[in-house]
């Protein structure tokens, strides 16, 4: 079920609007995607390591006639692939950067992000115990 996407949905590139909708930045990786794939990256991303935050917004979004639907491991493949490039970009990026640049500063904040809410096959067990309880 491919549909245009965003691809690269994390909260960082999100905003809010005056009237309390929300404003989608940065579309350079957008394409065609499940948006099931899609939709995991917002559980986890937003579900902020909550299982219970993630069924919300997982029943919010179905209840809404949004189209994905996760239902195994598999639907996480998309955020799997971000978040390893994640890793990657800012270990490389600190690598290379000078020591005082803001270049290493940046990267610096994408590898503790990385680190601070590791993505484990556990981490994928508790969103979908917690989406399939709803």
């Amino acid at each position: 079920m491919l549909q245009t996407c965003h691809r690269d949905l994390w909260a960082d590139n999100l905003r809010a609007t005056p009237d309390g909708g929300l404003c989608v930045l940065d579309w350079e990786n957008f394409g065609l995607a499940d948006p099931s794939q899609e939709l995991c990256l917002v559980l986890f991303e937003f579900g902020a390591g909550e299982a219970e935050r993630a069924r919300d917004i997982y029943r919010a979004y179905v209840e809404t006639g949004g189209p994905g639907r996760v239902t195994d491991r598999r639907m996480f493949s998309m955020l799997i692939s971000q978040l390893g490039h994640i890793g990657e970009a800012g270990c490389k990026q600190w690598l290379t950067a000078n020591a005082s640049s803001p270049e290493r500063e940046h990267a610096a904040t994408w590898v503790g992000e990385f680190l601070a809410q590791p993505l484990s096959s556990e981490a994928i067990d508790r969103i979908l115990d917690a989406i399939r309880s709803r």
